[in-house]
């Protein structure tokens, strides 16, 4: 969507603020987002948050103060970066939210993420075909505490998961054992799966809320030589997980592609900027939901992705 007048913009200077880069998936993220600004002739800043709200709201600010006129922010916290974007669109920034949500009181021009909901639905319908007639003592490992990301994609799998087995079999049924907290990280998901594996050793499914923290899992049921345990994720792609899809090792995960995102994003911002974005354009913008399995996974793997 990079249109001529965006393109020509001399005067761009875009501001990726970004909570963390503590996984591939927001390395891929701020790497497609500064690309996409700099083939538009954009001046671009980037910064790291370091999982810090207040390291992040600073950044912001600085970024602000350096001049920027477009900024695309990953929250760390929707109610703790309000007041931050607020600040910067009444500076006459132009703020687009990607990613993670804001409160829909953020006077920001739009939100771009996948549809972690969604998303979620279709692994929960794929995990209750899978284990149809089984029962489910379900080890689920969390992103951050607060974080809305998090929660939609659980409770999306969850919704799936109810949904399938009443279609399935007229009935539903699942125990959640126990919840981990693995900082959306590959050693975060590593050590809360130790723990969890040990106070949980009957568990036969291991659901993350994104990829890096299931890969994480697995080295932890690899050395504890667990290999029959289900792992699946509510959301990423990343290929490493699609990898293992493709060989049988990993069950399913769901489509959300860090560098679609950025660059919609940029996309959506630089015609802010240059006026040409309706003024119609909603609050809200998702990409299209996908489950990706072992029937499906050749369309998304890429050996040479980022991410």
């Amino acid at each position: 969507m990079l249109g001529s007048q965006a393109a020509k913009a001399a005067d761009c200077v875009v501001g990726v603020a970004m909570y963390t880069l503590g996984a591939p998936y927001f390395a891929a993220q701020v790497a497609a987002a500064e690309d996409q600004a700099k083939k538009a002739g954009c001046t671009v800043y980037t910064s790291d948050g370091q999982n810090d709200m207040g390291k992040q709201i600073s950044d912001v600010e600085d970024m602000v103060a350096r001049g920027v006129n477009l900024l695309i922010l990953n929250p760390r916290d929707p109610e703790g970066l309000v007041a931050a974007a607020d600040a910067a669109t009444a500076q006459g920034v132009k703020v687009v939210v990607m990613d993670s949500s804001i409160n829909t009181r953020a006077n920001v021009v739009t939100q771009v993420r996948s549809s972690n909901d969604q998303n979620g639905f279709l692994v929960g319908q794929w995990l209750a075909q899978e284990m149809q007639g089984k029962p489910m003592k379900i080890i689920l490992l969390s992103g951050d505490k607060g974080n809305e990301v998090g929660r939609d994609r659980r409770l999306g799998v969850f919704r799936g998961l109810v949904e399938g087995q009443l279609n399935n079999e007229g009935k539903a049924g699942f125990e959640v054992v126990g919840q981990g907290w693995g900082g959306w990280s590959h050693e975060g998901g590593l050590a809360a799966m130790e723990d969890l594996l040990t106070a949980h050793p009957d568990a036969n499914v291991v659901l993350g809320e994104n990829d890096s923290m299931v890969l994480g899992a697995l080295k932890a049921l690899e050395a504890s030589g667990r290999t029959d345990m289900l792992a699946l994720a509510a959301a990423d792609g990343q290929k490493e997980a699609l990898a293992m899809i493709k060989e049988g090792k990993y069950g399913a995960t769901g489509l959300n592609d860090p560098d679609l995102v950025a660059r919609t994003a940029v996309d959506i911002g630089l015609q802010a900027l240059d006026g040409s974005l309706p003024a119609d354009f909603p609050k809200l913008k998702l990409t299209e939901p996908a489950v990706i399995t072992q029937e499906n996974v050749d369309q998304y793997y890429r050996e040479d992705a980022v991410f």
